[in-house]
């Protein structure tokens, strides 16, 4: 959600808009604004009883001009607050867009309506996130105007490249970037591995977790005797120069993503991927052309795709050029905003 909420920040102000992003005032999240010259105002942000940051974003609402403001959150407790606040200024022409980053079923209660009607517009980032929240009033009459429903794919705010970069020499380097924790499907991967032993391939897991659940997967990797296999690098904001030095990129996760922003930075920078098709996947991910979607958890099916990419360099070439194209033509930049802009403004 960070990256998604900043790289929206850094569009809109490189156009001149008047851009402020409210953050909980935690460093790791505030560094990345700033570098951007994005102004931060901070709040707890609590829950839906948290009275304090509605009272905060309503003074911020106070003093812009009408008709010119946009609210944009991420989920509905958030949503509930930035409607308290519009109440509280008095500012009924100030738009709140909520964008649902989960495959998760709506709530039908008294207060959850409420947000979902007073809401100007909901985006979910899948289909499948969508029909899920929807799936709550199957057959029965959906409780708001469900023209308010929006479905954008995420993308990416960065430069593509034409020709993917393949190297000459060397191991052939597989990677994992992301959050170490349960349900990215580590434990199946270092499990995969195992199977994998014996051919020249590397795999780099770039990311940070608690001490106790990174113990656990090293011990893991040493019981199954692959450590020697794997490169643990740091947690990078940035992963793309590590990703345009890999040969393609293994997202196994186990939890049911409501679209996986990971995945597309492998296919903007022409890497093709192995990934679990749980989730939104299979919705921008074809089977056999940009990479492979496997079953979650199960590293036997895992290894077998890892290996056909591994083997076969012209494989790899081919699926990453497709996977650059794909970004280029559904998932670029450009087509993203081309949806956002009337939302916001209104004119959907």
């Amino acid at each position: 959600m960070t990256r998604y909420a900043l790289d929206i920040c850094r569009h809109y102000k490189s156009l001149g808009w008047n851009v402020v992003a409210f953050t909980r005032d935690a460093k790791a999240v505030d560094s990345l604004f700033e570098k951007e010259g994005i102004n931060r105002l901070h709040a707890p942000f609590f829950g839906i009883l948290d009275f304090s940051s509605a009272k905060m974003l309503a003074h911020a609402l106070g003093i812009l001009p009408v008709g010119s403001a946009v609210v944009h959150v991420h989920g509905f407790r958030n949503a509930f607050t930035a409607l308290l606040a519009r109440k509280l200024a008095g500012r009924k022409d100030v738009r709140i867009v909520m964008t649902r980053h989960k495959v998760k079923k709506g709530i039908d209660s008294w207060l959850f309506r409420r947000i979902y009607r007073n809401l100007d517009a909901m985006i979910f980032v899948s289909h499948i996130a969508a029909e899920r929240f929807l799936s709550t009033w199957h057959g029965r009459d959906i409780p708001f105007d469900p023209g308010k429903i929006h479905v954008i794919h995420n993308s990416l705010y960065i430069a593509t490249s034409d020709t993917p970069i393949q190297k000459e020499k060397g191991p052939v380097c597989a990677m994992f970037h992301g959050p170490l924790a349960a349900g990215k499907g580590l434990e199946t991967l270092i499990d995969a591995l195992s199977m994998l032993k014996g051919s020249r391939m590397r795999l780099w897991i770039v990311g940070s977790g608690t001490p106790d659940y990174v113990d656990k997967l090293r011990r893991r990797a040493l019981t199954r005797g692959v450590m020697e296999m794997i490169d643990w690098k740091r947690h990078s904001d940035n992963p793309l120069g590590l990703i345009r030095e890999c040969d393609f990129g293994v997202l196994p996760s186990s939890s049911e993503e409501a679209f996986g922003l990971s995945n597309i930075e492998y296919m903007a920078c022409g890497k093709p991927l192995v990934c679990s098709s749980n989730g939104a996947q299979p919705e921008y991910i074809t089977d056999g052309r940009e990479g492979f979607l496997v079953l979650h958890s199960n590293p036997g099916a895992l290894a077998e795709a890892m290996r056909k990419l591994a083997s076969d360099a012209e494989l790899r070439q081919r699926m990453g050029e497709r996977a650059a194209t794909s970004f280029r033509e559904n998932l670029s930049w450009s087509r993203f905003i081309a949806a956002l802009d009337p939302i916001y403004t209104g004119k959907e």
